[in-house]
């Protein structure tokens, strides 16, 4: 609707001051000269707007005319700003419509609070679809992820990782925190490839006084939508549930960890004396990853899923008649 590109022109030059006719035009989608009729509409109406010709020309407010949100304070612009994934809006029908509504906003804005809302948009996301594990509570202070995001540092970083539970140093070039239903994610390079950093999996992280050195115009939306598509991409795992013994169930954990569902019992130490067995739930890759649960014996019980169970009775008896086999009675 006119009325509605009409009040985009005038919140698009309240927000960025003097702008080109063909780069209102290209944001808008519609022709320069559409624009320049847009722009006649508007001065009909009584807003001071107006064209200058040439080079350096452009479409543009007198200055001092805006109209404020009042009341807000930082925190709130800031919080306003910081946004479900553009495929969540696009899977409603709301796509434009939270571009447009974005623009109208920052330019509503108090100007000392539109640097930090346009700051927290490019480095802050929530990612509402869940992954393939339950999120846990952070290990390390976020505080100190963001002071590293909003600052423009580099961060250095212990981290374990889930494959194969090996802790690694890094020195990284974050581009912002992803929140992916509950869990928390650091974006970043780590000389020059990207890669992502579950927080519960931090074990330990500080700020570098050094400029971070991100990859020219690349932002955070678009490295987490390769990221994004990497793991979607891998097979979903295969669920396990397992009744560990207690007498092994420390040795069990040790092996182990990197493939719990959720965090390790607490009362490992608590109740050594216990002869209760312990049921875990487990996560592999794929079923032929899970045969190793055998070298624990009778000490570990598959209870799920039933094709695993096929499989190891299958080894076992393979093994009972490797050792069998031929021997006099």
């Amino acid at each position: 609707m006119k009325s509605d590109r009409l009040l985009s022109i005038l919140l698009l030059l309240q927000t960025h001051g003097q702008m080109p006719a063909g780069e209102l035009a290209a944001r808008l989608e519609v022709s320069v000269r559409t624009i320049f009729r847009d722009v006649e509409a508007l001065s009909a109406a009584g807003v001071p707007v107006y064209a200058e010709r040439g080079s350096k020309g452009g479409i543009a407010l007198l200055p001092g005319y805006r109209t404020d949100v009042t009341g807000l304070t930082a925190d709130e612009a800031r919080a306003l700003f910081v946004l479900v994934t553009e495929q969540a809006h696009a899977d409603l029908g709301l796509g434009q419509a939270i571009g447009s509504a974005l623009r109208k906003v920052m330019a509503a804005l108090p100007a000392p609070f539109r640097g930090d809302a346009d700051l927290a948009s490019r480095r802050i996301m929530i990612d509402p679809v869940r992954w393939r594990s339950s999120p846990r509570s952070s290990a390390v202070d976020l505080g100190v992820l963001q002071a590293a995001v909003f600052n423009d540092r580099r961060l250095r970083l212990r981290y374990r990782h889930g494959r194969d539970a090996q802790v690694r140093s890094y020195t990284l070039d974050p581009y912002g925190l992803v929140s992916k239903a509950g869990a928390w994610y650091l974006v970043a390079d780590h000389r020059g490839q990207p890669m992502m950093f579950r927080s519960d999996r931090m074990l330990s992280a500080s700020v570098v006084d050094e400029p971070v050195r991100r990859r020219d115009g690349v932002e955070l939306a678009d490295v987490w939508e390769v990221l994004r598509q990497n793991i979607d991409r891998i097979p979903a795992p295969v669920r396990v549930v397992v009744r560990v013994r207690r007498s092994v169930l420390a040795r069990f954990l040790r092996y182990h960890e990197a493939e719990l569902a959720d965090a390790a019992p607490a009362l490992v130490e608590a109740e050594t004396g216990a002869e209760e067995p312990v049921e875990l739930e487990l996560r592999f890759p794929a079923l032929r990853s899970a045969e190793q649960l055998l070298a624990f014996g009778p000490a570990v019980e598959v209870l799920e899923p039933a094709e695993l169970r096929e499989v190891l009775t299958r080894r076992a008896q393979e093994t009972f008649s490797l050792y069998t086999e031929g021997r006099s009675t």
